[in-house]
């Protein structure tokens, strides 16, 4: 990969990373390596200790012109433009950029050994990188070990980046909420025990799992924020993400379907949503855990990215077609067996479905991307915010319209309304 495609993904895929990170680059000819961005407040400081460096080269090589530098967003541009008016330019010798240090730096062999911590004074957000500007073909390998924090008012250091130090109170209160949605929604469930189908108890994990991931988040967030590693809690994040994820595709796949209180089985094509939806989700939380875990600096990186990104789109796609499905078949079903007013409020009901759906997706995908991308470095947890509420708001949502009650949408018989209802089955408002 070139220098100017890799510095334009900092624009194109946002991260915002923190953390101690120990890692080992081995035989890497890249010529910009990515570690991480992260914001700093005016507190800020960056310590990077490198060990075992060696250098393979055909040719003879500067030591200045390999090493690591920060560059702010604002800078971006003008490194770029530098760039593009001089390819053979050493991104390190830009006024634009942060240098910290070059392998001229170094320890003499058989060392090859440097450490040291560099205070930001100036508060922004900035991007970790390491350059070879060495001839093509040039390969390092080293040990890295990065830290990148600011200080608190009590001199404690935050490992958090400036704009997501406010992510544990916010993902603790959340998950308290969710353990307060479950208790209410097992409340309704003994209340209404003769309407309860299975698809409710599956909506039950689902609050229980989403509640427990987000505990977890808070506390992986919360010892990454104090001590730099998560303490062995990004792990249960993951698993709890997993879960969480299959199980609020299966519930939005079973409900479009109707499974459980309109039919007792599912049909062949809906058994391969389900066959197709599930599987990419396994690939897809390995993607997640692989960008989570690793970071940019990985070569397969950008592919993991992309890989992640394709296949949340098809399972977005995938799981609109049984809602599709069901009220095609439910006008079908109209036209002939003279329960008018029953059909239409199913009708109702699942467009209404099928809009929620839709509206979610798309404000967890597209408008949470671009808070993301748009809001100032300081404001990044504004974007994780909106998206809890987003989901929290469809959750609320979708079980009230589903929940089990004596006489719901579903049951509706009116003889009084039949004629209003087959006057408005036959008109076109529910085509999708």
């Amino acid at each position: 990969m070139t220098k100017l495609p890799f510095l334009l993904l900092l624009i194109l895929l946002p991260l915002a990373a923190g953390e101690i990170k120990s890692l080992t680059i081995s035989g890497d000819s890249r010529p910009m390596i990515l570690f991480e961005k992260f914001g700093f407040t005016h507190t800020g400081h960056v310590a990077i200790s490198v060990d075992n460096v060696a250098v393979a080269s055909s040719a003879t090589i500067d030591p200045s012109h390999l090493g690591f530098f920060l560059l702010s967003e604002e800078s971006l541009l003008q490194v770029l433009m530098e760039m593009q008016q001089d390819p053979q330019f050493c991104v390190l010798n830009s006024h634009y950029v942060l240098q910290l240090f070059t392998f001229r730096n170094l320890s003499p062999p058989p060392h090859s050994s440097f450490k040291r911590s560099y205070p930001v004074t100036a508060p922004n957000e900035y991007s970790l990188f390491f350059a070879n500007c060495a001839p093509a073909g040039t390969a390092v390998t080293m040990d890295v070990l990065t830290e990148v924090f600011n200080y608190d008012r009590d001199g404690s250091k935050d490992f958090l980046s400036a704009g997501l130090t406010q992510l544990p109170s916010l993902f603790f209160f959340f998950s308290l909420v969710y353990f307060g949605f479950l208790g209410l929604w097992i409340y309704i469930l003994l209340s209404n025990k003769r309407s309860v189908h299975r698809i409710h108890f599956l909506m039950a994990g689902l609050l229980l799992m989403k509640a427990l991931n987000l505990i977890c988040a808070a506390e992986d967030k919360h010892y990454v924020k104090v001590t730099g590693t998560p303490h062995g809690w990004d792990v249960l994040f993951y698993i709890f993400q997993f879960i969480r994820v299959v199980l609020l595709f299966t519930v939005i796949v079973l409900i479009g379907t109707g499974w459980s209180f309109l039919k007792p089985f599912l049909q062949e094509r809906e058994k391969k949503v389900l066959m197709i939806v599930i599987p990419l989700q396994v690939l897809a939380n390995v993607a997640s855990v692989v960008i989570g875990e690793t970071g940019p600096f990985i070569k397969d990186w950008v592919t993991w990215n992309q890989v992640f990104l394709f296949v949340d789109i098809i399972c977005c796609c995938a799981i609109i077609f049984p809602i599709v499905w069901s009220i095609r078949s439910l006008r079908e079903t109209s036209k002939t067996d003279g329960k008018a007013a029953r059909n239409l409020s199913k009708l109702q009901l699942f467009r209404q479905f099928y809009i929620v759906v839709i509206g979610y997706l798309y404000f967890t995908r597209i408008v949470v991307f671009a808070l993301k991308t748009i809001a100032a470095y300081k404001y990044q947890w504004v974007s994780n915010a909106a998206e809890e509420i987003a989901s929290l708001a469809f959750y609320v949502v979708m079980f009230y319209m589903f929940r089990p009650v004596e006489k719901n949408e579903y049951f509706v018989l009116d003889e009084e309304e039949e004629e209003a209802a087959e006057l408005a089955l036959r008109d076109e408002e529910f085509e999708l």
